[in-house]
């Protein structure tokens, strides 16, 4: 599929697309873990095929996004409530309050959520909204020109100020999407005003970013495109937080052992590392699990993990780092059932181990887990865009 095709799908179409010929992964066995389904979507008022995971708030709420159904078939915006009930805190319309949310939710201190659209808005182009109980604002709708950008397929981060930042798969000077900020206003009748901090240009800088992007501790941003760059599978960048925002390609994917083509954004740890995920290539054809640790000024890149497939069948969103090194995420379409699979990465003696916990077998327990994962009470939550009792995505709780 070429880079402009490419761009103007949704994540929720491409997927199902891509997994054609992926139904032959290599056959891993999973260690001993226990899921359990805590909601499956029905695709009606409840929503369906959700494309993002889940985001735990400071109470420890689970909130998240679907992709279509809700009241007009087009994304909801959703809580898990105590013992596994589903509240639908908003159905987007498809008008000017946006349509099919690819990206998840965060949250600010006032418990407000915030999220993209992909689609909708004053000019379909995709909305920057946020929900305040059951009421959902429009901070901003994208033009969708070469201005300000379109098709948001990622959540956002918050500075310190309030002011979000995010990505667009399109659009932008060159049609290859931006990453942009948008300015809190000073007041809460105020409105909120969009930057476009970097266009991406002809290629070498990278094209089509697919995730969010994330800080480190001077302020700089952080992320990965998923196409372009000298390899043309893809980069990893920085944008310098000075008056220009000037970008750095920190790493070009060549889809061989390094992999290529990542969808997922990049994880700091406390010690400035970043690690990331691409969802091709590698050695084992799945794609790979990566880091980039600070050195000299620079970056140094190095593949922690190659996982198993073939074809774009690798992690799709953020992976999971815990405090004590260990690694978690999930794979779209490899595993034994060729559903996707659940899997940790350990170090041990300078070594890192690939061990997949649970292989998800395209049934009642879900189908395509490309989503991030978060951990709660000792379980890892995560969603599922298809498969279920109803074909229509699932929430899962997974005991490693």
């Amino acid at each position: 599929m070429s880079l402009a095709a490419r761009k103007h799908l949704s994540m929720a179409t491409l997927l199902p697309a891509l997994a054609g010929g992926v139904l032959a992964a290599m056959p891993l066995a999973a260690r001993a873990g226990a899921l359990k389904v805590v909601h499956n979507f029905t695709g009606g008022g409840d929503g369906g095929s959700p494309v993002d995971g889940l985001m735990m708030s400071a109470k420890g709420i689970l909130f998240g996004t679907t992709s279509e159904g809700g009241a007009a078939g087009l994304g909801a915006v959703f809580k898990m409530a105590g013992h596994g009930t589903q509240i639908v805190l908003h159905s987007f319309q498809g008008g000017s309050d946006g349509a099919t949310p690819n990206g998840g939710v965060i949250e600010n201190a006032s418990g407000t959520l915030f999220g993209t659209t992909t689609a909708g808005g004053a000019s379909g182009a995709g909305t920057v909204y946020s929900v305040k109980g059951t009421t959902e604002t429009v901070l901003y709708s994208f033009a969708g020109g070469t201005g300000d950008g379109s098709d948001p397929q990622a959540g956002l981060v918050m500075d310190a100020a309030g002011n979000l930042y995010g990505t667009t798969s399109a659009g932008g000077a060159s049609g290859n999407g931006t990453v942009f900020e948008l300015v809190a206003p000073p007041s809460k009748t105020g409105v909120w005003t969009e930057k476009v901090l970097y266009s991406f240009g002809a290629g070498p800088d990278g094209a089509a970013p697919v995730s969010r992007v994330v800080f480190d501790a001077a302020g700089n941003l952080y992320g990965t495109t998923s196409a372009g760059g000298t390899g043309k599978y893809g980069t990893v960048f920085q944008l310098r937080a000075d008056a220009n925002w000037q970008e750095t390609v920190l790493h070009n994917f060549e889809n061989a052992d390094d992999g290529g083509t990542p969808y997922a954004g990049l994880v700091a740890d406390a010690s400035g590392n970043f690690y990331g995920a691409a969802t091709d290539g590698g050695s084992n054809g799945g794609g790979t699990v990566f880091e980039l640790s600070p050195s000299n000024g620079g970056f140094n890149f190095t593949v922690l993990a190659s996982v198993p497939g073939w074809g774009v069948s690798g992690t799709f969103r953020d992976v999971l780092v815990q405090p004590n090194g260990v690694i978690y995420a999930t794979t779209h379409c490899d595993g034994a059932h060729g559903a996707g699979s659940i899997y940790e990465l350990t170090l041990s003696g300078g070594s890192w181990t690939y061990n997949v916990l649970y292989n998800f077998t395209g049934g009642n327990d879900g189908l395509y887990s490309i989503s991030n994962l978060v951990l709660k009470g000792g379980k890892l939550y995560g969603t599922t865009i298809g498969g279920g009792v109803n074909g229509a995505g699932t929430v899962y709780a997974f005991k490693p």
